[in-house]
């Protein structure tokens, strides 16, 4: 473990509602561990005992969902995952195409960059689905969540970057296949099973204003 770095943050945070009292920095590796200790605003009223949370730092992602509106298809991925090490499932998992968000980038770049090194998919038209927060009770990160169309014509094979220890199989499904992956939980994470209830509801439109008879 690196030496402990610990920061005083003197000071309210949040209109009052959150002061923030020391800021320690417990790992530093691929991630980075923080722990916090804060006293925050009360429902009731006052403020709360002085609290210690530790906050998991891995950065801001971005995360597409590639359809093709033609043939009604989604182009998925598959990879290894230590995350679900002691998962159900296993540890490879059916995923969207996804990437970190580095300083100075906008999540669409990167959506874009991430679908032709992860899947060899050129993106056409894009549309924003949302940003959420991924686990906000231990970490920071959020992803910006989008759908993108795509010919799925000849998509297939192995990708991904060497270097970045990359080995991601990548496949094509229908619409009505991807559905009952979500439905029978072989489709397990939460940005696939989110854009996939978002395709659900806007599939038609996108259909109409992305297809070829527009």
């Amino acid at each position: 473990m690196n030496d402990k770095k610990v920061v005083p943050l003197r000071g309210e945070r949040g209109e009052g509602k959150i002061e923030l009292l020391e800021c320690e920095t417990g790992y530093q590796g691929f991630f980075r561990l923080e722990r916090y200790r804060l006293r925050h605003r009360l429902f009731a009223g006052g403020m709360s005992p002085t609290i210690t949370r530790e906050l998991f730092e891995r950065g801001h992602a971005a995360a597409i969902l590639l359809y093709d509106p033609d043939l009604d298809q989604i182009v998925l991925v598959e990879q290894f995952r230590i995350g679900a090490l002691n998962a159900r499932g296993g540890a490879w998992l059916y995923e969207i195409v996804a990437g970190i968000i580095e300083s100075g980038e906008e999540g669409e770049a990167v959506a874009r960059r991430e679908s032709v090194e992860e899947a060899g998919c050129e993106v056409g038209r894009v549309e924003k689905i949302c940003d959420y927060l991924v686990s906000p009770g231990g970490t920071s990160e959020t992803i910006s969540l989008y759908c993108g169309q795509v010919d799925s014509r000849g998509v297939g094979g192995i990708h991904g970057l060497e270097q970045e220890g990359e080995d991601i199989r990548v496949f094509s499904v229908s619409y009505d296949e991807a559905v009952e992956l979500m439905r029978s939980g072989e489709l397990n994470s939460a940005s696939p099973i989110m854009a996939l209830q978002w395709l659900q509801l806007n599939r038609e439109r996108l259909q109409n204003e992305w297809g070829e008879k527009v």
